[in-house]
């Protein structure tokens, strides 16, 4: 099945210690790049999704970003009134026994042991539940990135029946292309009343009917839209391939071009560029 690299979700979790959101979004790349946002207190959870997304995606820019929002009071710092103002009174002790020693201040107060406490936070808890987001992300990426691949796998499929449709007239219409250039060539010669040696003529001819003939690069169209075909039933990435079969197809495509002597083969080599570059365009975007 063919992986669009484009896709995003976005994940929420809420519990009683806060919320946890995650993002996930990929574009196109060369190859697989990942750029990861989280919060200080879940970073060791970066080496087990870095390769986990390694595991399930090949090609693509990721970025995954997690916000965690704690309740108020949940994971914030507790003021021990009682111990501030023990602390206070004593402080009147010290100024009415020593006058000249300098008081500290607010932020001073605060830094003194026991007068400020950490709330209990159960990090195990909030890392289990952002684990669990993120395998549910990943899998809601990885199928919108396969249901995108489907509808450019249609496109492609659809250029496809284009090149062959193209492919067809040319071959009906060679027979008589090569038989009105030997027609057209000999009332040119018959106009200058040229004496022409008969077999001189016939080799003309043949070479002239050599340089038009495009069996060949016909035969190998076929055969490259056959081969795009099957790569768009393989599992796995299949980009690449596919971006090399459209230099092949547009190789063939110019040849044909350059052989052109009529309108209508030199309309078709044109179509058939056109319908090639379409679908390099949407193969960039193919994992």
């Amino acid at each position: 099945m063919v992986h669009s690299m484009t896709a995003f979700t976005r994940q929420r979790h809420e519990a009683e210690w806060g919320s946890l959101q995650l993002e996930l979004r990929s574009v196109n790349q060369r190859y697989l790049d990942l750029h990861f946002r989280l919060p200080d207190s879940l970073r060791d959870l970066e080496p087990l999704w870095r390769d986990a997304l390694r595991h399930r995606l090949a090609r693509g820019k990721v970025e995954c970003t997690l916000r965690f929002e704690p309740l108020a009071g949940s994971d914030g710092l507790s003021l021990d009134r009682t111990r501030l103002k023990a602390l206070a009174q004593a402080l009147v002790e010290v100024r009415s026994e020593l006058p000249g020693v300098a008081m500290p201040d607010a932020l001073g107060m605060l830094q003194h042991p026991g007068v400020l406490a950490a709330d209990s936070v159960d990090h195990e808890a909030i890392q289990a539940a952002a684990q669990a987001l993120f395998k549910t992300a990943l899998d809601d990426l990885v199928a919108g990135r396969a249901r995108e691949g489907e509808q450019l796998a249609e496109l492609i499929r659809a250029r496809l029946t284009g090149i062959r449709e193209q492919v067809a007239e040319v071959r009906r219409l060679l027979p008589d292309i090569l038989a009105r250039q030997r027609q057209q060539l000999l009332e040119r010669l018959e106009v200058v009343k040229a004496e022409l040696d008969p077999q001189r003529l016939e080799a003309e001819l043949a070479l002239m009917a050599q340089k038009a003939d495009v069996d060949e690069e016909l035969d190998r169209l076929d055969t490259h839209v056959s081969e795009v075909e099957r790569q768009l039933t393989q599992q796995g990435p299949v980009g690449r391939r596919l971006d090399f079969l459209m230099q092949e197809l547009n190789r063939e495509a110019n040849t044909l071009s350059s052989k052109s002597v009529v309108a209508e083969t030199t309309r078709c080599a044109v179509e058939l560029k056109v319908l090639i570059e379409q679908m390099r365009e949407q193969i960039q975007n193919i994992e």
